[in-house]
């Protein structure tokens, strides 16, 4: 089985890495697409942890823009580092990344006729850019886990979800090219929440990033807790707990669309789950084992913090 990362690189991002490694998967590669910050950012960023954590795969910086339109980022919410912090930051570290996302993508499907798994974390451009020019390619992809959208509401704007607004058309067209794709939508990541209390043991593993995650981790919870929440989602580690530990997630199928028009809903996730209203075309993750799925999550924290 081969499983790729598909990343704008921030906090939870991180998260939902270290789950994927603490859960045993073995990861082939990452490509870098814009979307928490814009696309230098988010090379800085994955060069930082890379180097923080001695991650052994091979990054590739993809996607700059969108589709069509022009470039969104979450920087107003996640600060201009796209990964708030209380105190320590990510380090500095060379960025040697090759700006060759698409042709890895591509190489990496066509290297085996296996299982080639995919865990998307922002914006879908990089997937959406191999379905259009190399459709026998695309159709390799036999599982694409995305976190994004919304079944109810969105949080960049009252209608989307941030990763199908920075690239609605991105989303289209993977939706279009009929890859398996499984949604885990904001709704189901709201149900696992990380309060202040759960940075401690983070703080106190010991390890010599102990600090630095603490730091992160409360910085992202933050977020919340500044607006009169008691407690944030970790969007991107709910979405690797769901890629990992599918059996802890019950999912539905249904067709989704996605609103390319409209000045006040374009990006809304549109799911459809009644028979024969429309041909089924994805599904999404409709319930979750929220506690099961918290601790999964801390734990991955803790083990490397322990380090």
């Amino acid at each position: 089985m081969g499983v790729w990362i598909d990343t704008d690189m921030g906090f939870d991002d991180l998260a939902a890495i270290m789950v994927a490694a603490h859960e045993g998967m073995a990861i082939d590669g990452i490509s870098l697409v814009f979307g928490n910050a814009p696309i230098a950012q988010v090379r800085r960023n994955a060069a930082g942890a890379a180097s923080a954590f001695v991650w052994p795969f091979p990054i590739h910086a993809g996607r700059a823009k969108p589709v069509v339109g022009k470039l969104e980022t979450a920087v107003s919410v996640l600060s201009e580092a796209g990964m708030p912090t209380i105190g320590q930051a990510l380090p500095a570290a060379p960025d040697t990344f090759a700006e060759d996302g698409f042709e890895a993508l591509c190489s990496w499907l066509q290297g085996s006729d296996g299982e080639r798994r995919i865990l998307a974390l922002g914006p879908l451009t990089n997937i959406a850019a191999v379905a259009l020019a190399r459709p026998d390619l695309a159709a390799k992809i036999t599982d694409l886990v995305w976190m994004g959208g919304g079944l109810t509401a969105g949080n960049h704007t009252a209608s989307a979800e941030f990763n199908a607004y920075a690239d609605p058309e991105a989303a289209a067209i993977v939706l279009s090219h009929g890859i398996p794709l499984r949604m885990v939508d904001l709704d189901l990541c709201r149900k696992v929440l990380c309060t202040p209390e759960d940075v401690l043991p983070v703080r106190e593993a010991g390890g010599r990033n102990a600090v630095l995650l603490a730091d992160l981790l409360a910085g992202f919870v933050a977020i919340a807790t500044r607006n009169g929440r008691k407690a944030m989602s970790l969007y991107d580690a709910v979405a690797a707990v769901c890629f990992v530990r599918p059996d802890l997630a019950t999912w539905q199928a249904a067709r989704i669309d996605i609103e390319l028009a409209g000045t006040l809903t374009r990006g809304r996730t549109v799911v459809e789950t009644r028979v024969g209203r429309g041909e089924f075309n994805a599904s999404f993750a409709a319930d979750i084992d929220a506690d099961k799925a918290k601790t999964i999550i801390l734990e991955a924290l803790r083990a490397e913090a322990s380090w």
